[in-house]
């Protein structure tokens, strides 16, 4: 279990997302800003056995409860924003995390070798995280993603949908059943009503457009088969029962704005620049593995020949 200094952070984060989604009215004046805060950047907001916590430092320990879009205003501006009550907590929390590692250094634990080598690791860790950020930042920008949308936009077509109707029951009989009715004549959505046991039966069996990998496969390979108005030869069976299916219409989807891809877009280009990154990087080192063993003149021996059965001579060796 983790003791990080985080009590706070929920009744901290809550108040600011709301102050950042709130516009201050342009009526009403900025409250005035401490003394303190008007004499200088970096105010001292308190001392820890007579060492200053400065309003840098609070902002720093602040980092992971006050929302992104306040994280990198400058400071004054900041405290002006911030509630007092906010502020105030914010300084508590800070002066208790100095507080705390004040103890541990007393306690010693800043000499323990296993404490040390975790110090270690998660500035390493830090580090790691702070140069993929830059590298990768600095690539994917929105002039490359729009660019990347641009480059696409002649393969992107629309995912080809079908909109569909089904009746669902539990046997294969009931299913024939059903079927019988549809292809004698009886309306395919009355027919839903009465016999389905789908929650969409009331809606004579409608599941609206989908695509194929909306369905599980037996269900989707049997509805792409069909052209519109067609019903299943026979029932198909799923993981969910019986089904007796009638496709209505195909159509292709709409191809998504650069808007609607953004997202989804910039993770992918995200991921691409870590691998090139990661990629560039190893290549520029000289990595010498020790994991595995070297090999030997036996590693790549042939077994022995079996012996030929008694009376049958050996095959000829391939050279």
């Amino acid at each position: 279990m983790s003791f990080r200094p985080a009590f706070l952070a929920t009744a901290l984060l809550l108040p600011c997302v709301a102050l950042a989604q709130t516009p201050r009215p342009s009526a009403v004046p900025p409250a005035s800003p401490p003394p303190a805060a008007a004499a200088t950047e970096d105010p001292v907001l308190a001392r820890v056995n007579g060492e200053p916590v400065t309003l840098s430092d609070v902002l720093a320990a602040a980092q992971d409860v006050l929302p992104a879009e306040m994280r990198g205003m400058p400071g004054p501006m900041l405290l002006q924003m911030l509630p007092p009550e906010i502020a105030r907590q914010l300084v508590d929390r800070t002066v208790t995390e100095r507080l705390l590692t004040a103890a541990a250094h007393a306690a010693g634990l800043d000499k323990d070798a296993e404490i040390q080598r975790r110090i270690r690791r998660a500035a390493d860790q830090e580090l790691q995280q702070a140069y993929l950020t830059r590298e990768v930042n600095a690539a994917v920008t929105d002039a490359a993603l729009r660019a990347r949308y641009d480059q696409e936009a002649g393969r992107r077509q629309g995912e080809e949908e079908v909109h569909a109707r089904h009746i669902l029951v539990p046997t294969e009989a009931e299913a024939k059943a059903a079927l019988a009715e549809v292809t004698g004549g009886a309306d395919f959505a009355e027919v839903a009503k009465q016999r389905s046991k789908d929650p969409g039966s009331r809606d004579g069996g409608d599941l609206g457009f989908f695509k194929r990998g909306d369905m599980v496969p037996e269900f989707a390979e049997a509805a792409f088969a069909l052209q519109p108005g067609q019903v299943t030869a026979a029932p198909v069976r799923s993981p969910f029962g019986w089904h007796v299916i009638k496709l209505e219409e195909r159509r292709s989807a709409p191809v998504p704005s650069f808007e609607e891809s953004r997202q989804q877009l910039r993770q992918k280009m995200l991921e691409e620049q870590v691998e090139v990154v990661v990629t560039r990087v190893r290549a520029a080192a000289q990595v010498e593995r020790l994991d595995q063993p070297a090999p030997t003149l036996l590693d790549n021996a042939a077994p022995p020949a079996a012996a030929p059965p008694a009376g049958r001579p050996a095959a000829p060796q391939r050279r």
